[in-house]
């Protein structure tokens, strides 16, 4: 499948992007640091182009995963995309959050975009992807104690230094991103969550503006942490230090209603011979606005079969029915 435009940028990016916050280990109750490494390669072989990682993944840890496995590919073949501004050893920034890091150890992780930050944290990131370019460097969450202007103004400084080759920001709402759009008219991207079964993109107008002001939207959580490949039945139960326990799309309830609305769609991938996370992955990046989903593996044979999602062929009448399937789904849990 052809690779899709960042904005106005010259960075290209497949319509699937390794999404590597599970391999940090942070949140998803471990990770196995082979598996990892080669779940990224496979998704290289097999016409991905893109991984996106973060800073606080891991706490580091998934930057430096990332970097180790990209060795040995051509530079230019790899496009790498991380966050920052969001900081788990300083008391400054905003919304702190009392949580523990990949080891268990109590942290406090904050939002945090002043400008001296989020430079120094530039370069932290380079050195542990080992690369001298970042092609897309993103703000992870807006920082209320910061003006969005010295925020955008500092990733423009970056972007013309020459150490990023595009920006973009992520969980930024529709106010958020009007007003770093016109801080930054360079502003590559956005990265908000977006699945059959949460939608707030379309219905608050955020997508519509990134159509409207060419902000190419890299969406993230499509298969839901898992929840719409319908391998989470009813009763799972989920490791210490896995978050999804307590999330709440997953309670009893609403795995349920999200089988059942599988079931629906059953036929379709039947008749495609394809797995649900598959069809789902390929309705998202078929959706007017969406450049790119970024998709999570835990080993090689998973993102090796979420890469193959590019490849199905959906009608514009098997698109209506999948989003008709969850439309109940969307309106009961998200």
């Amino acid at each position: 499948m052809q690779h899709r435009r960042l904005g106005s940028s010259d960075v290209f990016v497949s319509p699937v992007i390794f999404g590597a916050w599970a391999i940090g280990g942070w949140m998803w109750g471990g990770t196995d640091e082979d598996d990892s490494i080669a779940a990224i390669r496979a998704s290289l072989d097999n016409g991905v182009n893109t991984i996106d990682t973060a800073a606080i993944y891991g706490q580091g840890y998934g930057e430096e995963l990332v970097g180790r496995a990209i060795r040995g590919y051509p530079r230019d073949k790899v496009v790498i995309a991380t966050k920052g501004g969001r900081y788990w050893d300083t008391a400054e920034g905003s919304d702190p959050w009392s949580t523990t890091d990949r080891l268990g150890k109590p942290i406090t992780i904050r939002s945090n975009s002043r400008r001296q930050n989020l430079l120094a944290e530039c370069e932290q990131s380079l050195k542990r992807l080992g690369v001298d370019v970042i092609d897309l460097y993103q703000i992870h969450w807006p920082d209320k104690t910061t003006p969005v202007e010295e925020a955008m103004g500092a990733m423009d400084a970056l972007r013309k230094q020459g150490k990023v080759r595009a920006i973009g920001v992520s969980n930024y709402d529709r106010e958020w991103l009007s007003k770093a759009k016109a801080a930054a008219p360079s502003l590559a991207s956005l990265q908000p969550p977006y699945s059959l079964i949460q939608r707030k993109i379309e219905q608050d107008g955020t997508l519509a503006f990134c159509r409207e002001h060419q902000i190419a939207a890299i969406v993230y959580s499509p298969l839901e942490r898992g929840l719409l490949t319908g391998k989470v039945t009813a009763d799972r139960p989920f490791p210490p230090g896995d978050h999804r326990a307590t999330h709440k799309f997953f309670t009893v309830e609403n795995r349920k209603h999200v089988l059942a609305a599988l079931e629906k769609i059953k036929p379709i991938a039947d008749r495609h011979n394809a797995s649900y996370a598959q069809v789902v992955i390929n309705w998202t990046i078929h959706q007017p606005g969406i450049t790119a989903a970024l998709v999570g593996a835990r080993n090689a044979e998973q993102a090796t079969h979420n890469a193959a999602a590019m490849k199905l062929t959906l009608s514009d009448a098997e698109r209506v029915e999948v989003r008709r399937a969850f439309d109940d789904v969307s309106a009961k849990i998200a």
